[in-house]
């Protein structure tokens, strides 16, 4: 009779430390969402969740980790990145194309991909794509890597990852749609290498206002 009551309960409800997370995880949506990821902060995730800051980094240990549990994305930059830079330079595209086909590929394209279906009438599920992609994996990656133009050459590299993302799995085209990996990577990754380390030539100066 106990042991059956004990597990209606644990069925029944939550343990606090989920409840705790939860409410973080849609404290942490709404904010990024509507301020970005430079702009949420940590205390102000918590305080709209009505919680002390330290649970932030206590649950999710950075903001950076409490931004891609709050998007779902199956990335972990802490672990990506390094393992993206760990090989030699002159293959990173290579890595970064792979990487991305076999995180999209295990569910189907998956949260990624539902936020690439958003961007066009949620502009906060455009800036999350954008803030990912740029800030927390392929801007950590150009930071180290690049001889110049760090921001720009990210951004270029986005249109790689992200146009790919959305040609293969969100529109589908074939034969990209369901090209092997070694084809894709054959293809993109000497536009992509271009873009991260190698020579981009004279850019026009901006025109004076």
């Amino acid at each position: 009779m106990t042991a059956g009551g004990d597990g209606a309960r644990r069925r029944g409800r939550r343990p606090a430390g989920e409840d705790t997370k939860s409410a973080l995880l849609d404290a942490a949506g709404v904010e990024f969402t509507e301020r970005g990821f430079d702009g949420a902060t940590v205390r102000a995730i918590a305080e709209r969740a009505g919680m002390d800051p330290a649970m932030v980094n206590h649950w999710f240990g950075s903001k950076d980790a409490l931004f891609v549990a709050a998007i779902q994305i199956p990335v972990n930059p802490d672990e990506v990145v390094p393992q993206l830079l760990a090989g030699p330079t002159e293959q990173l595209a290579e890595r970064v194309v792979r990487t991305f086909l076999t995180v999209w590929d295990a569910d189907g394209g998956g949260p990624m991909v539902a936020l690439m279906r958003s961007v066009s009438s949620h502009e906060g599920a455009a800036r999350m794509l954008r803030e990912f992609i740029t800030k927390l994996v392929l801007g950590r990656v150009v930071r180290t890597v690049a001889p110049d133009r760090a921001e720009l050459r990210a951004s270029l590299a986005a249109t790689q990852v992200a146009g790919l993302g959305m040609v293969r799995y969100v529109l589908r085209l074939e034969p990209l749609a369901s090209a092997d990996h070694g084809t894709v990577v054959a293809a993109i990754a000497p536009n992509l290498q271009r873009y991260l380390t190698g020579d981009l030539g004279p850019l026009p100066e901006p025109e004076s206002p």
